[in-house]
């Protein structure tokens, strides 16, 4: 029974001492400012602005119109004939469900390829810390913005930056 308990004190004693090593081999890496610094974000900022500026200018032109319709409405509404004033309110409605329509097909695109582009950048950096990681011998490498307390980690966030531009 000794020797079982002495096997397993040795056995935790090993564990620890080997825990302790590879608390030596942890590194911080700041992700946010990585990529808010990244070139390539702003790049693709311009990019799919200029990819959805049509669609935008298209919905910005359907509401002035909307607009236009409603304001008619409102001002000569009560002087229309009512078959005059249901045409008109007819057409607005349907104009105003075609905006809505379009509307939300517009911020759905956009989010979606706004997403695509954010995690092909994330994935860079990714790449990056992965790379930085392997040629400085790190075990674990951490977000800074997820670390609470860290006495003995590096920061490589630089290096990072270096490796993804």
């Amino acid at each position: 029974m000794k020797k079982i308990l002495c096997a397993a004190g040795l056995g935790l004693a090993l564990a620890f001492s080997a825990g302790a090593q590879a608390a030596d081999k942890i590194a911080l890496v700041n992700v946010a400012e990585v990529f808010q610094q990244l070139p390539a974000r702003e790049a693709v900022a311009k990019q799919l602005e200029s990819e959805f500026k049509g669609r935008a200018t298209e919905l910005q032109r359907m509401e002035s119109e909307l607009q236009t319709k409603i304001q008619k409405l409102q001002r000569d509404g009560s002087t229309m004939k009512a078959s005059e004033r249901e045409k008109l309110e007819k057409e607005v409605m349907a104009k105003r469900d075609d905006f809505a329509q379009k509307a939300q097909s517009f911020e759905n695109d956009n989010r979606h390829r706004q997403m695509e582009e954010r995690n092909k950048i994330l994935n860079r950096i990714q790449d990056a810390v992965k790379v930085v990681a392997g040629k400085e011998g790190y075990d674990l490498v951490l977000d800074a913005s997820t670390a609470v307390y860290s006495a003995s980690g590096k920061d490589i966030t630089a290096e990072v930056l270096k490796q993804v531009k």
